[in-house]
């Protein structure tokens, strides 16, 4: 009996046609060839969210968007106050009689208007208590493909649409981060590598007045770090689209940052690398101007992802619902057991020697979040990997919807997304899921605010 099923399309192949869609043989120069075809198609990705200027522009928010998610108010009070207030943003009308909508920092100003005047009862304003810090949050894990990027980004945006004032930190070389926000950066004295440098070249300093006090040979200041010794925090940070969101971006030189810091870590041994990042932007003032910072991270446990994790006090690991993608998350904590465990190691047999305070490396909290999610194919994965984490995995799964696959063939987060632009079922499911990871989050940074809030309360009382 004849068999009329097709054979797979891997068999009866040609090897002469095949050889004809080959091409050439593919050099060095080809990868340039390559790179410039796609910085050209970034470009062009890239200009599709940008106005008229040339600039990135943020959406507006209408009336229903501002009421339902952004100030607990309903929309006929909302209009209500507009019209007993004009001097408060009116926003604008596309069509007569149509919606109004606003610019975001319009938004803001309604909410500190609500926030002020308001009910008390009403959170109109984000809490944090006032004295403490901005808290640092690392999105971190090396296995690629887990939403790292687009989480941080969402977080960061979200924490920007509840009122929060937001630093964005992209240590990761290709940059994504940074192409999420508009950044352009030239090169990597644009970036955190000037800052890394200018901590060494303190420690440098500090270490030739010792040197010479002792007739030693000084270690020298190259032209690299005499540069960076002029450079703040504050010469590299940059505005965004987002009135409440600024960034320090990344490119591809940023990369050079991994084989410097252990060249320099070679001349100069007692220099703690790990709390460059953590010193320069406290000594910057950058903690006492912003609520939060969000480092995006390499994937790789190199020394930006150790300054990035160190200066951390959240520390959020994205991972899916699948065995390799859980294996691949355990050996990442198993690495960060060993490398941190070693500097620990390493500086306390010197610290017990010199009767000094010994380095113990503390978080906040960490907590994997499961991104992409399926809930018809992993609930019994991601139920076994809550079992095993416990406490450790957010309750939450980030799911993957409808919306979140048509933004992401954009250059635009969701919540850059226009309503209009989907079904309302859509966007409201997929706005959903990000909510619900960004209230996880937050629960988890009032929590912590609280704590120390508390802590500090008891220590002026005893005190």
């Amino acid at each position: 009996m004849r068999d009329n099923r097709s054979l797979p399309p891997y068999i009866g192949l040609s090897p002469d046609a095949a050889l004809q869609e080959l091409g050439p043989v593919v050099g060095t120069d080809s990868f340039a060839t390559i790179a410039g075809s796609c910085a050209r198609g970034r470009d062009d990705l890239a200009a599709r969210g940008l106005d008229q200027s040339g600039e990135r522009s943020l959406r507006l928010f209408s009336t229903w968007e501002i009421t339902r998610y952004l100030i607990p108010v309903a929309q006929a009070h909302f209009r209500r106050v507009l019209k007993a207030h004009p001097d408060l943003p009116q926003g604008r009308s596309e069509t007569e009689g149509g919606a109004k909508w606003f610019t975001l920092d319009e938004v803001l100003r309604l909410r500190a208007h609500f926030g002020a005047e308001g009910s008390k009862a009403k959170p109109y304003l984000p809490w944090r208590p006032e004295g403490l810090p901005a808290k640092i949050v690392a999105v971190a894990n090396f296995k690629g493909g887990v939403g790292k990027t687009s989480t941080a980004a969402h977080l960061a945006m979200s924490a920007a649409l509840d009122g929060y004032k937001v630093l964005v930190i992209d240590l990761d070389s290709q940059g994504s981060m940074t192409s999420v926000f508009g950044g352009q950066v030239q090169d990597e004295w644009q970036t955190v590598f000037p800052l890394l440098a200018r901590h060494y070249a303190r420690h440098v300093q500090g270490e030739n007045r010792i040197r010479v006090s002792r007739g030693e040979t000084p270690l020298s200041l190259d032209e690299t770090l005499t540069e960076a010794l002029k450079v703040g925090s504050k010469d590299l940070i940059r505005k965004t689209h987002w009135p409440n969101i600024d960034l320090i971006g990344a490119q591809l030189n940023l990369y050079w940052a991994e084989f410097q810091i252990p060249v320099w870590r070679m001349a100069a041994r007692g220099w703690k690398l790990w709390e460059s990042l953590t010193d320069v932007l406290s000594e910057d003032g950058i903690l006492d101007q912003y609520d939060l910072v969000f480092l995006d991270t390499p994937p790789a446990l190199g020394y930006l992802t150790i300054n990035g994790l160190a200066a951390a006090d959240i520390l959020l690991v994205p991972t899916g619902a699948s065995f390799l993608e859980f294996d691949s998350t355990g050996r990442f904590f198993d690495m960060l057991h060993s490398t941190f465990g070693s500097i620990e190691e390493s500086e306390n047999m010197a610290a017990r020697a010199l009767g000094r305070e010994e380095l113990k490396f503390e978080w906040d909290a960490v907590r994997v979040l499961l991104t992409r999610y399926d809930g018809s194919q992993q609930a019994e994965m991601a139920a076994l990997m809550q079992a095993w984490l416990g406490r450790t995995m957010a309750n939450e799964r980030q799911d993957f919807t409808a919306l979140i696959g048509q933004v992401g063939e954009q250059v635009h987060g969701i919540y850059e997304a226009d309503y209009r632009d989907f079904n309302r079922e859509t966007y409201i499911r997929g706005r959903e899921t990000f909510d619900a990871t960004y209230a996880a989050f937050k629960k988890l940074l009032l929590g912590i605010w609280r704590r120390e809030d508390l802590a500090r309360q008891a220590a002026s009382a005893s005190g």
